[in-house]
C-alpha cells in the first residue's frame, strides 16, 4: 500500500531533521515553526518518521488511515493553520 508523511504542527519543533533526509525533498519548514510534506512528492519511505525528535510524523496509507492506527487528522492540517495565520 502506498503511503506518505502527515505532520502534526502542534508538536513539530522544526529542526528541519526531516526535510534534510527525505529523498525526494518532499518536506519543507514553514515560517520557522513547522514541517510540511508536500504528499504528491512524498514517497511513504519513512526515513521522515524514523529521525524525527519529536515523534511528530505519521505515514498514512493513501486511503486515509494512519499506520499507527487511527484516521489521517493531518492531511492538509498544516496548510489550514498557515492560511488561517496559526503556527
Amino acid at each position: 500500500m502506498k503511503r506518505y508523511a502527515s505532520v502534526n504542527p502542534n508538536q513539530c519543533v522544526a529542526c528541519g531533521e526531516c526535510a534534510y533526509v527525505c529523498p525526494r525533498k518532499a518536506v519543507s519548514i514553514q515560517k520557522g515553526c513547522y514541517a510540511k510534506v508536500d504528499d504528491t512528492l512524498c514517497v511513504g519511505c519513512g526515513l521522515c518518521e524514523r529521525c524525527c525528535p519529536a515523534g511528530c510524523i505519521t505515514l498514512i496509507d493513501r486511503d486515509g488511515c494512519s499506520t499507527k492506527g487511527g484516521q489521517d487528522t493531518g492531511r492538509g492540517h498544516s496548510s489550514e493553520l498557515c492560511q488561517k495565520g496559526i503556527g
